[in-house]
């Protein structure tokens, strides 16, 4: 552990009395739509962040009013999978106590933004009654865990999804707090809320875990702090080739902070094993990670100052077994399959494009109404992908014409043909007007800003390419834009750092090749960059690849 000054938030932490702070006291304000500013951190690790329209803070501010609060609330959904009747309660919970508008994350999640204080336990209580909880969502513990979302990525997809969700049962803090505050749950005084693994401190920092199905790299797993990788032969689960220290987050002028790619340390077999080592790798974390200075405290700088092979000996001696060496494995791709596939069970899925994860009525296709229509008829799961998108799964063949008169009568089949390649695999953060980070916009322009990349990538004949572009309005990496091709990273406003380089399987960072451009330096720069793809890249060579080789 850190013996420099532990940061605020960690004392925040460690006197929270196990995460209730004065949350109590905080919602009984009425006073003000924001909650204590010590309650600020607690209510992370509740599922939420206190945010406010900044659209709006200049116009407030001129009438002395105080900044429009509201919360923004995200579910754990482990590896993305959600009920029918789940969906239809999320539509009518988002419709009475949010924007309406639905957001796909890209951790396989959904969140609702613009909740008032007042609404906040009318939420998590309609939420609980379909069996969703905020828990962990947010905060200096594990987070929501990702896993390959298709399910005819492989035979036993099923066997692997699993382990998201018993993992994330693992790792969840053993207070109750959650269920009192926002349930009403009644205290019970002799109730042991021991926490072995977090202690009274939690983690130094958020955590997030992956698991991928080779050959799809669908979840970026070497961009999580842990990754586990699924090792099949023979048609069976052998177990998992274990990653650590992947993270994006850096922080504009702090040469400290940087992105990094996980880095695969060994091999797990078999379920006991794989649950053990994960537990082991949070409590080094835990033990030993910068608990000081917020900016370095994730598991890529506790890797980093410790070193990979100290690191995986230390793991061995908490695991008590030692690491086989890593199996082979190979990524291929990490897209999205769109329209319509079947399983090896004979169901079908059919994945619907969804522009930045947001889950709207637009005037060309109502799609927050047609979904709703399609969960009505209850003969479907609802499966999120990391790259923001929805998949309607599990559907019997009996019912695939229901479920495709429905999105036909939506124009949704229609509008995913014509949607280009580019815009298929863009993804972005939130971004303004509710992230306080934000620096630029992200969601809000990037659909416009493809517009306009469209047309030059038709001039140069690379309509078809699979470039994957994201767009983040701050350096935080929350939209992954640093495994990009080519990334976007919000540096003040209409203002970005272009990224390029990165590979399309996801093992690569790309490199900061430009600067502080404007839309107008955006479109210069990648029409030259198109037309010398063009003209010199290899057969099949991806534009990353060629970036990498040609340009950088």
């Amino acid at each position: 552990m850190s013996n420099n000054k532990p940061s605020p938030i960690e004392k925040i932490k460690t006197s929270s009395k196990g995460l209730r702070g004065t949350l109590q006291e905080s919602l009984q304000d009425e006073i003000t739509g924001a909650v204590r500013e010590s309650d600020h951190a607690l209510i992370k690790f509740h599922g939420m962040y206190e945010q406010d329209d900044r659209d709006l803070r200049e116009e407030r501010a001129a009438k002395k009013l105080d900044k429009l609060y509201s919360f923004m609330i995200r579910l754990r959904i482990p590896g993305g999978s959600m009920t029918a009747q789940q969906w239809v309660a999320a539509h009518h919970i988002a419709g009475n106590y949010s924007t309406g508008v639905i957001k796909i994350t890209t951790r396989q999640t959904i969140q609702l933004h613009g909740i008032l204080k007042h609404h906040i336990k009318p939420t998590l209580k309609d939420f609980n009654a379909v069996q969703l909880d905020s828990i962990a969502a947010c905060g200096d513990v594990n987070r929501n865990v990702a896993c390959t979302s298709h399910p005819s990525e492989s035979a036993i997809h099923e066997e692997v999804h699993a382990y998201a969700d018993k993992i994330s049962r693992l790792l969840l803090p053993k207070t109750r707090a959650f269920y009192e505050i926002w349930l009403d749950e009644e205290k019970i005084a002799e109730y042991d809320e021991t926490d072995p693994l977090y202690e009274d401190r939690y983690l130094p920092r958020k955590f997030k875990i992956g698991i991928a199905i080779p050959p799809n790299n669908d979840v970026d797993v070497l961009t999580n702090d842990l990754g586990l990788i699924a090792i099949i032969e023979e048609g069976k689960l052998v177990g998992f080739n274990i990653s650590v220290g992947g993270g994006l987050s850096t922080t504009h002028g702090n040469p400290d902070t940087y992105a990094r790619l996980a880095t695969v340390i060994g091999f797990a077999s078999g379920e006991e094993k794989t649950l053990k080592a994960v537990y082991e790798v949070l409590t080094i974390q835990r033990d030993f990670g910068n608990r000081s200075d917020r900016k370095l405290a994730r598991l890529k700088y506790t890797l980093d100052k410790m070193g990979v092979a100290a690191f995986r000996q230390e793991l061995e001696q908490r695991c008590g077994f030692a690491l086989e060496e890593a199996r082979a494995y190979d990524f291929t791709e990490r897209i999205d399959r769109y329209g319509w596939l079947a399983d090896h069970k004979g169901n079908w899925h059919y994945t619907v494009f969804i522009e930045n994860g947001r889950v709207t009525d637009e005037a060309d296709v109502p799609l927050k109404t047609a979904l709703l229509e399609l969960a009505e008829t209850n003969q479907l799961i609802f499966r999120f992908t990391s790259n923001q998108n929805l998949i309607l799964s599990e559907i019997a063949d009996k019912d695939k014409a229901l479920i495709e008169s429905i999105l036909n009568k939506y124009g949704i089949i229609e509008r995913d043909k014509a949607i280009s390649a580019l815009r298929k695999n863009a993804i972005s953060c939130v971004a303004l007007p509710t992230c306080p980070l934000a620096l630029a916009e992200a969601q809000r322009y990037l659909p416009t800003l493809i517009s306009k990349i469209e047309p030059l990538l038709q001039k140069h004949g690379l309509a078809d390419e699979n470039i994957i572009t994201r767009m983040t309005g701050c350096p935080n990496g929350c939209a992954r834009p640093y495994a990009a091709e080519i990334g976007w990273v919000g540096t003040g406003p209409g203002r970005y750092n272009l990224h390029i380089g990165g590979d399309r399987e996801g093992t690569r960072l790309n490199t900061r090749f430009r600067e502080q451009l404007d839309e107008t330096g955006i479109l210069e720069t990648l029409d030259d960059l198109f037309d010398q793809y063009k003209k010199n890249k290899t057969q099949h060579e991806s534009f990353g690849d060629f970036a990498q080789r040609a340009i950088l």
